[in-house]
């Protein structure tokens, strides 16, 4: 379906939102950076479904993310627990940071599925600690192709970073979903960007 242009009603409860899909056909230079001060990026080997979901949400509340929250366990922990998926998090001791998810299912491709910190981390070189980490380990695959989606709910930097990365913009959707916040998987006050209609 093409919209036309204009203006188009979104529904009550409803949140819509501009998803920027980026591609890289080759790996790039990384940009130099220094891990942040006692923080390292640990393999998560079969990660369980109630740990994924709790850095999940400290990561993507405040941006909205939902779809992992809403998913059944058993469909998630199959996801996670794939052997073509790598989990990674960037970890200080035992509290976890960042989350870095590789998806190696589809042949020659590699989607990186979920990337992001944690509000107390960003603007302290750890995205960028992080993202070197997901390109290296991503391009040490066979593969031909890396790719990743942002959207309008993201961090306004979000766009702009997977850019400086190497990542190039191929294609834009709209996307309209229930509004979390409506549904009670998150509390009004998150993503205070983001209008709430009931």
């Amino acid at each position: 379906m093409t919209l036309e242009n204009g203006f188009h009603d979104v529904p009550l409860g409803k949140v819509a939102t501009v998803v920027t899909h980026l591609e890289m056909d080759a790996p790039v230079p990384a940009k130099s950076v220094s891990p942040p001060q006692g923080w390292t990026m640990q393999a998560v080997p079969n990660p369980e479904a109630d740990w994924y979901r709790a850095l999940y949400r400290d990561v993507g509340s405040d941006w909205l993310w939902f779809s992992r929250l809403q998913m059944p366990k058993a469909e998630l922990t199959a996801i996670l627990q794939h052997p073509a998926v790598e989990v990674y998090s960037l970890r200080q001791g035992d509290v976890d940071g960042g989350i870095v998810e590789l998806d190696f299912r589809e042949e020659g491709r590699c989607e990186l599925a979920f990337f992001g910190l944690t509000s107390a981390l960003i603007g302290k070189g750890a995205g960028r600690y992080m993202m070197n980490f997901a390109l290296e380990t991503a391009w040490a695959h066979p593969i031909r192709q890396l790719y990743i989606h942002t959207c309008t709910l993201d961090s306004p930097q979000a766009l702009s970073f997977y850019k400086r990365s190497g990542f190039v913009p191929v294609r834009q959707q709209i996307e309209i979903a229930d509004d979390p916040r409506v549904l009670g998987i998150f509390d009004d006050s998150k993503a205070p960007h983001v209008p709430i209609f009931r």
